[in-house]
Order: structure tokens, then C-alpha cells, then sequence
């Protein structure tokens, strides 16, 4: 059986894969790093991310050489800011949380206003294989970054970014509206539609 691992811990983002694959009923056995008996060492320096994840997908590929490595990089970047937090979206206010992280932002926002708020978010997805090119997609929605914190549904910066079609921050999203519209969701929507040809390589 074709065995894919996903280079995450994260349950929710491993569920999110399995989702969008399941459409194709490719009967892989899917893995996380938490199934794993060894997991390398993965250091993420790049200064984009679709470096991160290549140097994730390699890493893992050096130990596994027979499987499908996935791996994925996702961040905030706003333009106002030289775009910041960009690759350092996750640790942008230091060793800290979430709240740091915002509150960083908004401060370094603080007296702007219209297009100097302007945000987006990215994820880059990597997939290789035995003999076969890497596949690389991205996936991208646009936003606003918010005066104050707005929504329950706190995730990285989900509360400061505001999503005007909705009219709504990803905080106060339900987790299937999110998915729908979500960087991750666009970009696993390309992965997919890519999928049946880089396998028939």
C-alpha cells in the first residue's frame, strides 16, 4: 500500500489532507510525524515558504526514500509591513502565543489605515515521491488586518484578519466556513485537481 506522510503533528491539519484527498479514493495509508518510529531533524531557516517546505519534504525523504512526503507552510504576510511576519508568522513575537503575535502586529499597525492593512494569507504545499518531481502549489486569501481582536474561534491570527466577502474575521468563522474558503483549502483544492497527472509521471 502506498504510504503518504504528512510532515505535521497537527491533527486538524492531517484531517483537512485526508478530506480533500478522500475525493479521489486513492486508499494510501496516511501518516503523521506522530506515527513515525524516527523523525529527522528539520530546521526551518528558508527566508519563503516554499523553501520551508522543501526543506521539510527533504529532510523526511532522506529517511523515507520510498514514500510520498507532504508538507506544507503557511504564514501572514502584509505588504505595510515589508511583509512581515511572512516565514516568521509562528514565532513573530518571540517564544510567545498567539496573543503576541496579534498584539505585535496591531502594534506595529497602530495609526494606519486602508491599504496599509491590506494582509494575506498563504499556504505552500510540496508533495514528492520516488522519481517524480516535486509538486508545489499555493493557495491565497486576501484580507484586513483589524483594529482590536474579533472572534471566538482563535487560531494563529485568525481574529485580526478580516475577510470583507463575508464580513466577518476568520475568528468568527465556523470551521467549515473557513475550510472553504481557507489558503490551506485553496491550496489542497489544486493539489488535488493536480494530483491523477503527477502520479501518472
Amino acid at each position: 500500500m502506498t504510504r503518504l506522510i504528512i510532515a505535521t503533528g497537527n491533527a486538524h491539519k492531517v484531517q483537512e489532507i485526508k478530506e480533500a484527498l478522500a475525493k479521489l479514493d486513492l486508499g494510501w495509508d496516511i501518516l503523521s510525524l506522530k506515527d513515525l518510529d524516527e523523525v529527522p531533524e528539520i530546521i526551518e531557516d528558508g527566508t519563503t515558504f516554499a523553501e520551508n517546505v522543501h526543506k521539510k519534504t527533504t529532510a523526511l525523504a532522506a529517511v523515507y526514500s520510498e514514500d510520498l512526503i507532504m508538507a506544507d507552510d503557511s504564514g501572514l504576510t502584509i505588504a505595510a509591513l515589508n511583509g512581515e511576519p511572512g516565514v516568521y508568522s509562528a514565532r513573530y513575537a518571540g517564544d510567545h502565543d498567539d496573543d503576541a503575535n496579534n498584539a505585535k502586529v496591531l502594534a506595529k499597525l497602530a495609526g494606519k489605515s486602508g491599504q496599509d492593512r491590506q494582509a494575506q494569507f498563504t499556504t505552500v504545499l510540496e508533495l514528492v515521491g520516488p522519481g517524480k518531481e516535486p509538486l508545489v502549489v499555493s493557495g491565497h486569501v486576501d484580507g484586513q488586518i483589524t483594529e482590536t481582536e474579533i472572534g471566538d474561534n482563535k487560531f494563529g491570527y485568525d481574529p485580526i484578519f478580516y475577510y470583507e466577502p463575508l464580513q466577518k474575521t476568520f475568528a468568527q468563522l465556523t470551521v467549515a466556513e473557513k475550510n472553504l474558503i481557507s489558503h490551506r483549502g485553496r491550496a489542497l483544492e489544486k493539489l488535488v485537481d493536480a494530483l491523477p497527472a503527477w502520479l501518472n509521471q
